[in-house]
């Protein structure tokens, strides 16, 4: 299966967790599916949930060893990444390891002091693009982890910008023996819009 899931809700229950997509799951499926890979609470966008042991396998697999899945999302930044298109590397700290990660960007439009960009996954670790935007200097709208505090207090108080602006707009999943190619993608969600329709 393949969700859409909304801002604000995590994937998985833990401390301080009242309801997540996992628990919401557990209650709806006949037999709980498996989580194949992960988003940000704060992000929304398409997740890939498996429904047996054996589909989860084989779409980690894809997902991870074999990087054939294509994961696109949709951001809105500070600034505009300079040059236009291109790839951002960088080693990471995740949880005491460092680990080399890669995203690709292209700048889709600019609206004077902020741009929509597209991203691609490279590698996928934890909070990456959020990270490696905040390197460049591009930090995204919204975001309360990486992003410029003082601009996000200020587009609170005069756009209501509440929510990060970052959404997991598009997957590509390469055919296999069970399956054809699909190309799937979720709609902008009602706060992304408003925000770019306020710029407009």
């Amino acid at each position: 299966m393949v969700i859409n899931k909304p801002a604000g809700l995590a994937v998985q229950g833990g401390k301080g967790v009242g309801v997540s997509l996992d628990s919401i799951l557990a209650e709806t499926c006949p037999q709980r599916p498996f989580l194949v890979h992960r988003l940000d609470k704060d992000t929304s966008g398409l997740i890939l949930v498996a429904k047996t042991k054996a589909a989860a396998q084989q779409f980690s697999r894809l997902l991870g060893e074999e990087r054939s899945v294509i994961k696109r999302y949709l951001a809105v930044c500070k600034g505009s990444p300079a040059p236009p298109q291109g790839i951002i590397q960088a080693e990471l700290a995740i949880r005491g390891s460092v680990k080399k990660s890669e995203t690709r960007y292209r700048l889709l439009s600019v609206n004077g002091e902020f741009s929509l960009v597209e991203l691609e996954l490279g590698t996928g670790r934890m909070h990456q693009i959020r990270r490696h935007l905040s390197m460049t200097g591009n930090p995204i709208l919204g975001d309360d982890k990486y992003g410029d505090f003082n601009l996000n207090r200020h587009l609170r108080k005069t756009m209501k910008l509440r929510r990060l602006l970052l959404h997991a707009a598009q997957l590509i999943i390469p055919r296999t023996a069970d399956n054809t190619r699909l190309e799937l993608s979720a709609p902008l969600p009602d706060h992304f819009q408003q925000f770019i329709a306020a710029l407009n």
